[in-house]
């Protein structure tokens, strides 16, 4: 590591105001702690809302906060505890550490624990530092064949997998994807890869649905270009069948598409909803008890999925390179977010890489 106690890292200061500063080196706390050299994280829709709006949901920034979770590097330091982990391991981190008394964590669903420390989510600093702490078991090696960039990226990939286990994906099943940014892309790649022979993605970025076809995609309607008279509902059904699909994955959290994806689920269908959109909307709820309709939530990740993103990868099933857009040096951080603000569309997935 280093003889200094400081290290600088992307700090957003208050909504709208990102800074390069100093803060405190982590050190080992407990015997089973790990201590990662950062060397590639992606920048996250969340990340993006943070620093725009300053919360989401009941998650408020109130105090200056590092930002960034989706995160890769080499392992520099381990607790005394630490036998499944080296110094000079390759690994990618699960940025989420439960209570480890809770009742969730019992019930094998600690993504849920109300107590859950997640990187860059207040109060919580994130991992765009040089050095990060981490539990041991929260972090996972990767093979020499698979890049930073795509350890990293087994943050994004472990929420699609996670989504998709809910849906209990399985060979043969029609699905649709509302939402083609980096989650939806990977919602419905690992739809493909666990057995689904259609998967529909809709969004209102034709930029968007042409990177699709590398991630999936059967079809794709663009809901922002259709011809008059003509909607969003009548296109997928003709993509899908009249039935309707047997998977909807709702990742934008726009009111629009999650009206028309409770249309399209057929009778007995699953609908997934994945993204996070305004506290309070308008739906067709009748529609959920009459087609019983399994509505299920999703939320973020849990035992098993980073493991089964990671072989995933490294197996060759699913490539991540596609979705990287752009890539950032650590001093070009705040040019980097500037950049996915107020060019959304253009963005797919942004890598920061570093600091050296």
């Amino acid at each position: 590591m280093t003889e200094s106690t400081t290290q600088e890292a992307v700090v957003l200061e208050q909504p709208g105001k990102i800074v390069l500063t100093n803060v405190n080196i982590p050190k080992i706390s407990d015997a089973n702690d790990v201590i990662v050299q950062i060397k590639a994280t992606g920048i996250c829709g969340s990340d993006i809302h943070y620093y725009t709006h300053g919360r989401i949901s009941h998650f408020v920034v109130k105090s200056p906060m590092v930002l960034g979770h989706e995160s890769s590097g080499v392992v520099v330091l381990i607790g005394d505890n630490v036998k499944t982990l080296k110094v000079g391991d390759r690994v990618a981190l699960e940025p989420g550490f439960p209570n480890r008394f809770s009742s969730e964590l019992k019930e094998g669903r600690y993504n849920l624990d109300p107590d859950l420390k997640f990187a860059a989510t207040p109060p919580y600093d994130g991992t765009l530092t040089k050095y990060y702490r981490a539990p041991k078991d929260f972090v996972y090696k990767i093979p020499d064949h698979v890049s930073f960039e795509e350890g990293a990226l087994m943050e994004p990939l472990s929420v699609a997998v996670h989504a998709n286990r809910l849906a209990k994906m399985r060979f043969g099943a029609r699905c649709v994807v509302f939402g083609a940014g980096p989650v939806g892309l990977l919602t419905g790649k690992v739809a493909s890869v666990f057995g689904a022979t259609d998967v529909v993605f809709v969004d209102l970025s034709e930029t968007k649905l042409e990177r699709a076809k590398q991630f999936g995609a059967t079809h794709m309607v663009n809901s922002g270009d259709l011809p008059q008279g003509v909607s969003a509902e009548t296109v997928i059904r003709k993509a899908i069948g009249k039935k309707g699909a047997d998977v909807v994955f709702e990742c934008s959290g726009a009111q629009p598409c999650i009206r028309t994806g409770i249309e399209v689920c057929k009778a007995g269908g699953t609908y997934v909803q994945v993204g996070m959109g305004q506290e309070e909307i308008q739906f067709p709820i009748s529609k959920i008890p009459t087609k019983e309709i399994t509505f299920q939530g999703s939320f973020r990740y849990c035992q098993g999925d980073y493991s089964d993103s990671i072989e995933l990868v490294s197996s060759g099933k699913l490539s991540l390179k596609p979705l990287i857009t752009r890539r950032y040096q650590f001093k070009e951080a705040i040019e980097a977010f500037d950049e996915n603000r107020d060019h959304p569309l253009d963005n797919v997935k942004t890598i920061i890489e570093g600091p050296e």
